[in-house]
């Protein structure tokens, strides 16, 4: 019962958190666009079909979960040439780039 309830409180608590998130600017949104493309484009490709990077297509992002594709892209991925990027942009204009990049319209 405790365990459903916690379940529960953690569902709703990302629902809400979820939802309160605002969307960039529309002229942050053009910058975020511009960097996805040219900054990320150098190495995920310019179509972002991959390159030294891995592809960043919606169908090769299914079954990544939200929070780890925006943890990726704010602290970068140790090992790699995956830089972070936290110094550009805030986590919650990473969600919103993570939903760009699942909705496929860049």
């Amino acid at each position: 019962m405790i365990k459903k309830l916690l379940l529960t409180g953690f569902l709703i608590t990302a629902t809400v958190i979820h939802a309160s998130q605002a969307e960039p600017t529309p002229a942050r949104q053009t910058e975020l666009r511009n960097l996805l493309k040219n900054d990320c484009g150098a190495c995920h490709g310019l179509t972002l079909q991959g390159g030294m990077g891995p592809a960043l297509l919606p169908d090769k992002l299914a079954g990544k979960p939200d929070g780890l594709l925006v943890t990726t892209i704010l602290e970068g991925r140790q090992g790699t040439a995956m830089p972070p990027w936290q110094p550009f942009m805030d986590r919650e204009e990473a969600v919103w780039l993570v939903g760009v990049l699942r909705s496929g319209k860049r």
